[in-house]
């Protein structure tokens, strides 16, 4: 036995520690939802708010003069904080993959360009007022359309026969992204609509304001599929951090694995982009301080990560809607607000790094 495997703590208390971790993030997690959803204009205690989703999900009885409560708590709020918590838990999941698939820390979901191009496709839907056909979902379907695209566009620009170099990667993912920007601002200083331009700049920064019960069931079975699908690669993304060099050696062919996260992280980004918006720092901050936590193995973090994004969306987006009632903060305000000071003060720990302590 060598000194590592002496020191290190046994595979059983591991996994009751990483059980324990969960079982506690999914408490606070079902909490959070109750309270959020109470939470508003109209305050519902949580016990009438438990008892009101009790009713919603099991068909049971509501008093008359409860009718316009019930109304707020099922068809208005809770769409929203359950929209929030697939969301937060999305872009935990992804983050984790994208700072594992470009080997770089400060990568995040948006780092490739896909938000950018799901701006630029949100905004040239609400200016020409093209895809009527998807009536209320069009900004959405053109958000999704714009971030597939630049998908693409980031994978042929990146590729070089065959490959895709994680170096090369981020800086066509950075590259683009400022030039879908520069292609956003343009489309809307032309746009003949202020209302429609004010509410894309909104948009652009991020909020559940438009989450309605018919988005839920394709977040979530987009957010669901692409966790299944990382935690059964959770072991590739042991080796794509350590190196390409090394993942070779180990029997792993890093630029097909890499070309398949690429697809899958694309395409959840663009769901969850499409249905709220640019969010920054939640795929950046959430893996890291999953980390410090449970460690760098990532099918740990993988099984961490998605419960703390959804606890802390869920939260930042009670803030962006009672923090200046009756107005609503963008949640990008929010969410940077946070994650800013919190990334400082990681960088700033000692002995803290990527993928350590």
């Amino acid at each position: 036995m060598t000194v590592l495997e002496a020191a290190a703590p046994p595979l059983s208390r591991r996994r009751a520690g990483l059980g324990l971790v969960c079982v506690a993030l999914g408490a606070l997690l079902v909490l959070s939802v109750v309270v959020a959803i109470g939470l508003g204009a109209a305050v519902v205690p949580p016990g009438d708010t438990a008892r009101y989703l009790w009713s919603a999900v099991t068909g049971g009885r509501i008093d008359a003069g409860e009718v316009t409560t019930y109304q707020i708590v099922w068809q208005i709020r809770t769409p929203r904080v359950l929209l929030a918590a697939l969301v937060g838990a999305g872009l935990g999941a992804v983050g984790v993959a994208v700072q594992a698939l470009v080997r770089n820390a400060l990568a995040d979901p948006f780092v490739l360009g896909v938000s950018s191009g799901a701006s630029v496709g949100a905004v040239a839907v609400t200016v020409s007022g093209g895809l009527a056909a998807f009536g209320i979902y069009a900004v959405s379907a053109g958000a999704f359309l714009g971030a597939l695209a630049a998908s693409v566009l980031v994978f042929l620009v990146s590729a070089s026969r065959g490959a895709l170099a994680p170096l090369r990667l981020v800086l066509t993912g950075v590259a683009l992204s400022f030039g879908f920007q520069a292609l956003m601002s343009v489309l809307i200083y032309f746009g003949p609509d202020n209302e429609a331009t004010s509410s894309v700049l909104y948009w652009t920064l991020g909020g559940f304001g438009a989450a309605q019960w018919g988005s839920l069931p394709v977040v979530a079975a987009v957010v669901a599929l692409g966790l299944f699908v990382l935690l059964r690669q959770a072991r590739s993304l042991d080796l794509l951090a350590l190196g390409d060099e090394s993942a070779a050696s180990l029997g792993l062919d890093a630029d097909r694995r890499r070309r398949l996260l690429l697809v899958l992280v694309s395409l959840v980004t663009g769901v969850l982009v499409a249905v709220s918006g640019a969010i920054a720092f939640v795929g950046l901050i959430v893996p890291h301080l999953v980390r410090m936590v449970v460690g760098a193995t990532h099918r740990r973090v993988l099984a961490v990560a998605p419960l703390a994004g959804a606890v802390f969306m869920v939260w930042a987006d009670l803030v962006a809607r009672t923090l200046v009632a009756p107005r609503e903060l963008p949640l990008g305000v929010i969410t940077a607000l946070v994650g800013v000071p919190v990334f400082l003060t990681l960088l700033r720990r000692k002995g803290y790094v990527f993928g350590g302590r």
